[in-house]
């Protein structure tokens, strides 16, 4: 298992799942239908192109042998501007595959920043992780998982009431302690 690899399952457990920031998480990370796979490639077009291949292996294989796929960058994308292009150049090969609501992306970065908040708005931790992950789900999985779950509307405001009752520095002490860096200044 790389670096990359056991931080990203340390943060799953200790992050996602020991505080239930998504609820829909549990019974596939305690499955071994969760694939993580580490992308070393540096170059926009090897890390575009292990997106295409991941993007596959989910039309090839059944549910119940990949559920979900975690596509973590190692390197090349510490920066979360060219992150969020090569999202976006991900998002627009998912379109072309002709998966858009087949597939859909969640994007998780050390340095993750939503449009809008203030920078040090605790809020930003949700989507924080060790290295930068693009999380491909099978939209009919994530569908199921919204039936039994009522008012998914609330998971943001839970979580966000979660982290502001936890504080700004047990919640950064958490996330530095999985990998998770701090945001440059």
């Amino acid at each position: 298992m790389t670096e990359a690899e056991r931080l990203t399952r340390r943060w799953l457990d200790e992050c996602v799942l020991a505080l239930g920031l998504c609820p829909f998480a549990a019974p596939v990370l305690r499955d071994t239908s969760l694939r993580i796979t580490v992308c070393e490639a540096s170059n926009a077009a090897q890390q575009l192109r292990q997106f295409e291949q991941e993007l596959a292996l989910l039309q090839r294989v059944p549910e119940a042998e990949v559920s979900t796929t975690l596509l973590v960058y190692d390197t090349g994308l510490e920066d979360f501007m060219l992150f969020l292009e090569r999202l976006e150049q991900c998002q627009i090969r998912l379109q072309r595959a002709g998966l858009e609501g087949v597939i859909q992306l969640a994007s998780f970065h050390p340095h993750y920043l939503f449009a809008g908040e203030p920078e040090q708005a605790l809020s930003h931790y949700t989507n924080r992780s060790p290295r930068p992950t693009i999380h491909l789900l099978r939209e009919n999985m994530l569908s199921k998982a919204i039936e039994r779950y009522p008012d998914t509307q609330d998971i943001p405001v839970n979580n966000m009431a979660l982290l502001e009752e936890m504080g700004a520095e047990q919640v950064e002490e958490l996330w530095q302690r999985v990998g998770v860096t701090r945001p440059p200044d």
